[in-house]
């Protein structure tokens, strides 16, 4: 088992998922000050759910003898407009979800992170599915019947 690189994965993923966390936590409130408010406790949801994955990396790398790092977050437009919020997030998950599949690979040789990430993309899928299932309830329903169902 090559220890760094598993310590490496999760380090990526230690920062890539921080960032976008606090992303999804920013914009439930302002869906939230929007009053959408189920719309705004979902994302916060998010926020909270991809946080306590971030603790489970941060102590799978402490436990493979590495240190954690808190690395620069890139800067991120975001999105007011709901609809246009739920299309972004979904690319960035499918590309995610993708990125996941792939990192899984690399650290097969170690069961216990291969293990987790397993987890955490069975968990990310779900977001996935989730935000597809609201695109296609806009389309049946049209985006302000939806928008009502947020609130």
């Amino acid at each position: 088992m090559d220890k760094q690189k598993s310590i490496e994965a999760l380090q990526f993923f230690v920062t890539g998922l921080s960032e976008g966390a606090f992303v999804h936590k920013v914009q439930g409130q302002i869906f939230k000050s929007e009053s959408f408010n189920k719309l705004g406790e979902k994302y916060i949801g998010h926020f909270n759910e991809e946080m306590e994955w971030v603790e489970k990396f941060i102590d799978r790398i402490i436990d493979l003898g590495g240190c954690p790092k808190v690395e620069k977050h890139d800067a991120r437009e975001l999105i007011c407009d709901p609809l246009e919020y739920l299309k972004a997030d979904l690319a960035i998950q499918v590309q995610g979800v993708d990125i996941l599949r792939k990192c899984m690979a690399t650290v097969a040789d170690d069961p216990i992170t291969y293990d987790m990430l397993k987890a955490y993309l069975l968990d990310e899928e779900e977001d996935q599915f989730w935000s597809e299932e609201q695109l296609e309830l806009i389309e049946k329903i049209g985006y302000q019947n939806w928008l009502i169902k947020q609130m």
